[in-house]
């Protein structure tokens, strides 16, 4: 008996161990689960499961624009028929700086590219970092643009007939002056880029302590680097950096272009440059704000979307792409945004007639008397000009606008002739003379040298950081000298 006994014992305890296992799979199971109502609710998306349904496509955008038109354009989209019949679920918008563009769309981290200027896009597109609408919902959206605008190409068509980046908005380039603000520091209005270099534009800085100009870091601003590209092309390369250093000293400089309009909205100076949806913004927040296009002195450009080659989502961009160029361009028609739109039909919307005000602008900006700008030129030095304009005005602005105090105030006290004013703005506006890093000769920063070595600025890091310490140092020894000269 004793080994019968033996067996049915070890028989229950092997059912007692199996028994506890089980229920303690199940205690753990319960007390790690959490109950329903506390999971946060979700947007239901179709994913891969029974029926074979497809899970939901994620696009990603690199971008330019400010946060509020991709919040709305988001919104916009993930509503529409377009995001449904490519079961497109959501929109990552990524914003940084141009220069890092490259390096996100070779990972394969970007869909889309939208906003940032032909210039930028033109770039990508040398560079094979754009791929050709093929989608016909998209080649149909990108028909409904007109093919130029005052004069502009409005599409990158390749040699191979395709288009590669059409574009979504229009934009021109002025300024948006304050007019309660120019009335306080008896300013008259200004209508040139060149009233912006003035000395009575400089006035302020002498007597109030304060810069009436406001301006942004071109690194930080393509609408900005844009206008300055206008400014060397409108009055050449010598008397372009002419004006670009005496707007540099009259100016504030802001690490951004929409702090410009939010200075000039709220009367922190009396002129800002601006592209011209920020004027029209300013102009609604602030009845004293006037949006100004200089004659003859501005172009039109076409504010491009893209399909970047290597897309994950290639199809579902595209859609993205259709719906900006038709239905989303109702998205510039809100009162936040103010945008005018590439698609013209939008005005015929009921939310476009409701915009009259951005129809007359429109119109207006149909009939500007552009000038001819030559966008493979901007292209050849783009990066150069950019950085060597941060390095001599924005970075040593503080030792710039010291030199030109004292030379305003000499010359407004009547201490100096007007011929020796002259003379002293030759001297401090003349492009740099400075040591190469690579060949160590000293030589002139004129345009024929910025083309010449654009190529290896943008590929050799090493070049690049000495080139602008040489810059800088060269700077900073020319306004210095000039503020001894001066008694400063």
């Amino acid at each position: 008996m004793r080994p019968v006994n033996r067996a049915i014992s070890s028989v229950v305890l092997i059912l007692i161990i199996v028994i506890g296992v089980i229920a303690g799979v199940s205690i753990y199971m319960l007390i790690s689960q959490k109950p329903p109502t506390q999971q946060p609710s979700k947007p239901s998306q179709p994913s891969a499961g029974e029926g074979g349904a497809a899970k939901g496509v994620v696009i990603s955008i690199i971008s330019r624009h400010p946060t509020d038109i991709l919040v709305k354009a988001r919104e916009m989209f993930l509503k529409s028929e377009l995001a449904r019949k490519y079961n497109i679920t959501d929109i990552k918008t990524i914003v940084i700086p141009p220069g890092l563009w490259e390096r996100y769309i070779t990972s394969g981290q970007a869909d889309v590219a939208w906003g940032g200027g032909p210039t930028l896009f033109d770039f990508l597109y040398t560079r094979g970092l754009l791929a050709p609408l093929t989608l016909p919902e998209a080649l149909e959206a990108a028909a409904q643009v007109p093919d130029e605008i005052a004069g502009v190409p409005m599409k990158r068509v390749g040699e191979d007939g395709k288009i590669y980046w059409v574009a979504a908005a229009i934009s021109s380039f002025g300024f948006t002056v304050n007019h309660e603000r120019l009335r306080d520091y008896n300013l008259t209005v200004p209508h040139s880029w060149r009233d912006l270099a003035s000395p009575e534009l400089g006035r302020p800085l002498i007597v109030y302590g304060e810069a009436a100009l406001g301006i942004a870091d071109p690194t930080q601003s393509t609408s900005n680097t844009r206008m300055y590209e206008i400014i060397l092309q409108r009055y050449g390369w010598r008397d372009g950096w002419k004006i670009l250093t005496l707007m540099a000293a009259n100016a504030v400089v802001y690490s951004a272009s929409g702090d410009v309009r939010d200075a000039v909205i709220r009367g922190d100076i009396a002129v800002g440059i601006t592209i011209d949806f920020y004027g029209y913004t300013a102009m609604m927040v602030n009845p004293s704000c006037e949006y100004i296009i200089p004659k003859g002195e501005s172009i039109v450009n076409g504010d491009p979307i893209a399909l970047v080659n290597g897309s994950k989502h290639p199809e579902a961009a595209q859609a993205f792409i259709a719906w900006v160029l038709t239905e989303g361009q109702k998205v510039w028609l809100d009162p936040e945004i103010n945008r005018l739109p590439a698609n013209p039909s939008v005005f015929d919307t009921p939310e476009g007639r409701n915009r009259s005000d951005l129809r007359k602008a429109y119109e207006l900006t149909l009939k500007t008397r552009a000038m001819k700008f030559n966008d493979t030129l901007a292209l050849l030095y783009e990066q150069v000009m950019q950085w060597y304009f941060r390095a001599t005005l924005v970075e040593v602005n503080d030792y710039l606008k010291a030199a030109w105090k004292a030379l305003l105030a000499k010359y407004f006290s009547g201490a100096i002739s007007s011929e020796e004013f002259n003379k002293y703005v030759e001297e401090l506006t003349a492009p740099l003379n400075f040591t190469d890093p690579s060949t160590g000769e000293e030589v002139t920063f004129t345009e024929d040298y910025a083309i010449s070595i654009c190529q290896k600025f943008v590929s050799d890091a090493s070049f690049r950081d000495a080139l602008i310490t040489a810059w800088k140092k060269a700077a900073i020894g020319k306004y210095e000298r000039m503020l001894e000269e001066l008694g400063g």
